[in-house]
This record gives structure tokens, C-alpha cells and sequence, in this order.
């Protein structure tokens, strides 16, 4: 389904985090890959893991997704390593979580900046390619905390609820370009990022969620799969919610 395509995905030089199992799940199906984190040496280990145990190509682009030039020349790098650019997967993100009172303005803006300000670089750095081929998918990675808010979580609550309306703001954009853009809504799900999280945070947060596991990096890689397949090329600005019931009824 995905053989000789090219995908980039950002915030995926982490073994454990949600970026390297999409990535894994594209390659497993012949995608070629473009990890992009902002180590490079963290990206080049990476991509070669990927490229070894799944047969595709793959390389690692160093970007800081904050800075709107690193991420045209993500998209320009794929383009000249990879000879394209079809998926686009807006995952880098970050925590900085506090109490209202509490929140400092630099923790603010890291999160609003990596998590929100990303996302919407990313989305004008992959459209721009894609214009072109009159063909692209763009997944955005928000969460649940943006649909029903997250106590201690402002700063990342906001800037996901932003996510979301990028999301449908840029589907109804590109739409006549044969752009799809569709966001997914994690619930909890347990990688390294969450993991420093407070251990009580942590048994409240999985509380959440109806069904009776939590959630891996590979649930969420294989909702970003489907919605980059050509099974959704007739859903576009969509929020789908992977979060095993926790935000039931919205």
C-alpha cells in the first residue's frame, strides 16, 4: 500500500516514543521513511534501524520544528534524498506541566511553540510540496487533553485544542489540492515522554480510559497509518480520538 512512498515524521528519533512506531508501521508496509528529530546523530540511529530491519530506505534531517526554515527544508530534503514527499506526520511535542498559578511564561511558550506553532510550520512546509503533486497527507498528532482540558496541563492543553482547529482549518484550505489533513487524539499513552511523568499523575491519567489497558505507541501508529493510506482518501479534517473511551461522548 505504501511501497516507494515517502513520509516524514517529526519528534521520531525516540525508540519508545509514538514518532518511531509510525514510523515503524509505514515502513513494515514498503514506506520509505524520514526520521526528524533535532539530534542528528539521534535521527542517523534511527533511520538506520529502520532501514535495516524493514528493507526501506530511510534518513534522519536534524530540525527544531519551532524555526519555519528547518521545517521547508525537511520537506525539501525528502524531496532530494527520497525523490518525494506523500505523508507528513506533525508529531514533535513537549511537556512542561504546572498548575495555572505556577505556569512560568518560558514553560508557556516552549509548549505553545513546539506543540502548536510545530504543527502549523509543519503543515505549511508539507502543503507546499504537495501543492504540487496535487497529492499529500498531513496527520497531526493533538490529544485528548485538547477536547476536554487537563488539570496541570495548560500550556499542552491549549496548544492541542490550536492542533485541532489548524486541523480543519487547513483540510478546508487544501482541500481542492487533494490534501488530506486529519488530526489524532491520543488518550494516555505510555512512552517515554509520559514516563517522567509523576508516578500518581501517571495511575490517574490511565484511570481515564474505560478499556481495561493502556495504550502503546503502536495504537497510535496504526491510526496514523490508516489515515495516511488511500482507505481515507475521502476523509479529510477529521479528529480521530485513540484514547480507549476516555473521552466518550464528545
Amino acid at each position: 500500500m505504501f511501497k516507494d512512498k515517502v513520509a516524514v515524521i517529526t519528534g521520531s528519533a525516540s525508540p519508545q516514543g509514538l514518532g518511531c512506531a509510525t514510523a515503524e508501521a509505514l515502513a513494515e508496509q514498503g514506506c520509505n521513511i524520514v526520521i526528524s528529530d533535532i539530534n542528528q546523530e539521534n535521527c542517523d540511529k534511527t533511520a538506520a534501524m529502520i532501514a535495516e530491519k524493514h528493507g526501506v530506505k530511510a534518513v534522519g534531517v536534524a530540525a527544531n520544528v519551532t524555526k519555519k526554515v528547518d521545517n521547508h527544508t525537511l520537506a525539501t530534503s525528502a524531496v532530494e534524498k527520497l525523490g518525494r514527499l506523500d505523508i507528513w506526520v506533525n508529531n514533535a511535542g513537549v511537556l512542561r506541566d504546572d498548575l495555572f498559578l505556577r505556569m512560568s511564561e518560558e514553560d508557556w511558550d516552549l509548549v505553545q511553540n513546539v506543540c502548536l506553532k510545530g504543527v502549523f510550520f509543519g503543515i505549511q512546509a508539507a502543503a507546499k510540496v504537495m501543492m504540487k503533486a496535487k497529492y499529500g497527507k498531513i496527520i497531526n498528532i493533538s490529544s485528548v487533553a485538547g477536547l476536554v482540558g487537563s488539570p496541570g496541563q495548560a500550556n499542552y492543553a491549549s496548544a492541542k485544542a490550536g492542533v485541532i482547529a489548524l486541523t480543519k482549518t487547513g483540510a478546508r484550505e487544501y482541500a481542492s489540492r487533494n490534501i488530506c489533513i486529519n488530526a489524532i487524539a491520543p488518550g494516555y499513552i505510555h512512552t517515554g515522554m509520559t514516563g517522567a511523568l509523576k508516578a500518581e499523575i501517571q495511575a490517574e491519567l490511565a484511570k481515564m480510559a474505560p478499556l481495561p489497558r493502556q495504550g502503546t505507541p503502536a495504537d497510535i501508529a496504526r491510526a496514523v497509518r490508516f489515515l495516511a493510506s488511500s482507505e481515507a482518501d475521502f476523509i479529510t479534517g477529521v479528529v480521530l480520538r485513540v484514547d480507549g473511551g476516555a473521552a466518550i461522548g464528545l
